[in-house]
This record gives structure tokens, sequence and C-alpha cells, in this order.
């Protein structure tokens, strides 16, 4: 292989050439050169990041038929000798929607199906194996939490009903630390770094033009203490002042609400930019998906149900108002109480005798 073969064909691959003895016969398919057995020829190695990323990324079995669908794809594609890049340009999309695809992340556009079977030589397989797959599968991850980070990201409006605790895009640093701290993580560095994590979630919905985020808190969430009155009072006043935010709305769903039947469980409804939506709940230990046009519908009309039988922003505002005075009284008492503990421990340590015999000494005389 001449050199200007040799560079044109690591770009066009993806690949770098280390020159070594081994024994193998190789046709090269664009260049017409040809490698016999034990000869001065070039291995084929991938370039770090780019190409051949499924020998790599190969996984074990997996129920998920998107999963599988994402694998014939990449597989296709690498073969074919295209990065996502150029995929997504042919395809005239973003280089992101061949990613998500191929991780069976998201559903591939159907209009681009017949396209990229073509491009990539498939022979039709792409469609037929799309057909199969039940794009609307009710997910169920092992790494759920990730998977809903990544959703929450990309997302134009989040909807929220949250049982006990604050929702985690409304959590102040110190309800999160509180939160981490009295779970399994013990160790300071982790609380630390969970803590800073969740708090970057919240940075794109606290811009001028960030996307929309409806929530309503049942009562309980801003009642049940976490870390202490001074952790909840501070909850209290952040709430209130991110609800200030135009494209923030934060509901309170009393004790004695006029619904007669309230959700389950938490759930959060998050909207895509390609116009799918998601619903997200948790169970103990599993986060659950589904993007199925009915079930979304479903819990969307029993959201919608939800915000009208609830107090107004207006009185959500005054009841919070209410309660962080509540946890303000607390933390005074609290503080007073500890206030009048040390000094008694200190009246009382001034009273204790010193050690050893008391020795009488002269009074001196009128």
């Amino acid at each position: 292989m001449t050199g200007e073969r040799k560079r044109l064909a690591a770009g066009a691959y993806g690949i770098t050439l280390r020159k070594q003895r081994i024994a193998f016969r190789y046709q090269s398919s664009r260049c017409g050169d040809t490698v016999t057995a034990d000869s001065a020829c070039w291995e084929i190695a991938p370039r770090k990041g780019t190409g051949m990323s499924h020998r790599k990324g190969r996984k074990g079995p997996t129920a998920s038929s998107a999963e599988l669908f994402g694998e014939e794809l990449r597989f296709a594609r690498e073969a074919a000798g295209y990065t996502q890049e150029e995929l997504g340009k042919l395809l005239h999309c973003d280089r992101t929607v061949i990613t998500k695809s191929e991780g069976g992340r998201r559903k591939f556009p159907a209009e681009f199906l017949e396209d990229a079977d073509k491009l990539l030589g498939t022979g039709g397989l792409l469609v037929r194996l799309y057909e199969r797959v039940d794009w609307h599968a009710e997910v169920e991850h092992p790494d759920w939490f990730q998977k809903y980070v990544g959703l929450e990201a990309e997302a134009v409006a989040v909807r929220v009903f949250q049982y006990s605790r604050i929702n985690g895009l409304l959590q102040s640093e110190e309800y999160a630390r509180a939160m981490f701290a009295t779970g399994k993580a013990g160790d300071p560095d982790v609380i630390e770094e969970r803590t800073r994590a969740r708090l970057s979630r919240q940075h794109r919905f606290f811009e001028p033009d960030g996307p929309l985020l409806l929530a309503v808190l049942h009562e309980s969430a801003i009642r049940s203490v976490v870390g202490s009155s001074r952790v909840m009072r501070i909850q209290m006043e952040h709430l209130l002042s991110v609800g200030e935010r135009r494209n923030i709305s934060i509901q309170v769903a009393p004790y004695d609400c006029g619904m007669t039947e309230l959700p389950p469980t938490s759930m959060m409804l998050l909207a895509m930019p390609d116009g799918s939506e998601w619903v997200y709940s948790e169970s103990l230990d599993r986060g659950h998906f589904s993007d199925s046009p009915s079930i979304v519908m479903n819990h969307r009309r029993d959201y919608d149900l939800l915000r009208g039988h609830v107090l107004s922003v207006g009185e959500s505002r005054e009841l919070i108002a209410d309660v962080m005075e509540g946890f303000r009284d607390e933390e005074y008492r609290a503080r007073c109480g500890r206030l009048a503990e040390e000094q008694l421990q200190r009246i009382q340590r001034r009273r204790v005798r010193r050690g050893g015999p008391r020795i009488p000494r002269p009074r001196p005389s009128a």
C-alpha cells in the first residue's frame, strides 16, 4: 500500500495503522492491494473515540427490542464505514439522534428508516426489524436514575407530583445534603459529591428562559422534617423564592384535598423536544419508564385533574409561608433550649466542689 493510499484508507475508516509482521491475507476493497501471509503489513486498529465501537461496547443478553435494533443499526453503520456524525448528515438529522437510537434510548425516526436501510445496504433488514420492535414497552433499568437524569436534562417541560419529600429540582443545598446524610452514604466526600450533582440538575430550570416546571407537592412533603427545623425553614424559603420564577409553578395538595383518589405514588411527566412524552415513577429500588401514548395520556389527564383540586399557586404560597414560620419558631425554641442548657451546665459546674480537703482559714477580725 502506498503512503497516500494508507492515509486515505485510515481517514475513511477512522483507523490508525501500525506496521508489524503478522500472518494473514487481506484484500483491500477500496485500494485493490493484497497483503500475503507472513509479510510486512499494516495492522488495523480502531482510532480512539471513532469507529468499530461495537466491539468494546458489546452487551450481554437484553430483553429490550429497542436495544437490539440499536445494536444492528450500529453494526450496519460501522460495517459501511460511516461515523455517527456522517450518517446523521446523510440522513439530515443530528448526530445525537443516531447515538440515542443505537443505544436503544429513543425511537429511531420512521421518516429516516428507508434511507438508512439503503445507505447502509441492509437489504430491508432494518425495516423488518423496526416493525417488530415494541417501541412503547415499559422499561425497568438497573441504572434507572441515570436514564431519568438523561431524559430530564433534555426535557422542555417537567410535571411533578411528589409525596413525603421535596422533589430534587426544588431542593435547597441544605435540604439535599441532609437527605444524603440520613441515607446510606456516610462518607462526607460522597455526600458532598451527590449534593453537588443534584444541585447541578437545577441550573437549567433557574435560567431566565428555562424549561417549564410544574410541581404539585403533597402537604406531607413540606411538613416531614429532614435534617432539622433550620434545614426545613431554609427549604421553605427556597420554595417561595424559586416559585417566583415565570417558568416554575408550585402547588400544594393538602391532606384534606377534595380529590377522591390521589395518584398512588410520586410521578414525573417529561415532555421532550421531539414531541414525545415519558412518564416516570419509582418503586422501592427501581425506576419505571413508559412512553406509550395511551399510558402517558392517562397519567397526564390525572395530573391535570389533580392540579384543579389542589390549592392554587397563591394559596400554596400562603401555606408554605405558614409552615416556614412554624419551623422558624421551632428553630428559635431549639436554640433557646440549647442556650438554657448551656447556662445550666455552667452554673452546675460552678457549684461542684473541687477535689481535696477543705482547709479552714482564719477570718479577719472586725
